[in-house]
């Protein structure tokens, strides 16, 4: 019997939550209280545990089209039969159509991949890597705290995308907009675009900040 993984088209029961961009490798933990999600989370527990993880766009009132299938990876059962679960992103998906709307949404999925790359791209992967550092020295310097990147930072250039892309903040439609990428190297040349902007701008707090001190001396 294929897995759910290798099916080209299936049908997954969909969750759109605003503000919240899933990627592939990353974990989203979830509070499950709606009693439609709670049906969801029941159901699926008894099958692959897989459901789709949709930002849901307050622009246009609807769903994005395109999002990532999370798996079920724990779950705790709350004694009010709420729920709280940890996911981890698998792949990502489009939806074509929605098979039903009621008592939760339910879309026919087709999965999405990057496509192959032209190009050796480990030296885009590491400029964004030196980028993402040079950002975390010059917060910790400007805030005067120890902060340190973990050291399970993906190496490959696709897995490294994913995980800038998942630790972006308050840039939902930013994220939504890598997330619907299917080159590496373009999701990797716009996550430099904006961690040399990050930089740029802290770079500048700090000179204002050491000036401001050297002042006050």
């Amino acid at each position: 019997m294929a897995s759910s993984s290798s099916i080209a088209v299936r049908e997954l029961p969909l969750f759109p939550l605003p503000e919240v961009v899933l990627f592939p490798g990353r974990p989203l933990p979830l509070h499950i209280f709606e009693f439609r999600y709670r049906i969801m989370m029941n159901t699926i527990l008894e099958t692959d545990r897989r459901f789709g993880v949709l930002m849901w766009d307050q622009a246009q009132g609807k769903p994005a089209t395109v999002g990532c299938c999370a798996e079920i990876a724990q779950f705790q059962r709350l004694p009010d039969d709420r729920m709280k679960i940890r996911t981890i992103g698998q792949q990502r998906f489009r939806v074509l159509e929605y098979v039903r709307e009621k008592p939760y949404r339910v879309g026919l999925v087709e999965w999405i991949e990057d496509a192959p790359p032209s190009q050796n791209l480990q030296p885009l992967a590491d400029n964004v890597s030196q980028l993402l550092r040079d950002v975390v020295r010059l917060s910790a310097k400007l805030t005067d705290e120890e902060i340190e990147l973990p050291d399970s930072i993906p190496e490959s250039p696709l897995e490294l995308s994913y995980w800038v892309a998942s630790n972006l903040y308050g840039v939902a439609e930013e994220q939504q907009a890598l997330l619907e990428m299917q080159a590496t190297a373009t999701r990797l040349e716009r996550e430099a675009e904006i961690l040399t902007s990050t930089r740029n701008h802290l770079a500048a707090r700090t000179v204002l900040k050491d000036t401001l001190n050297d002042t006050l001396k």
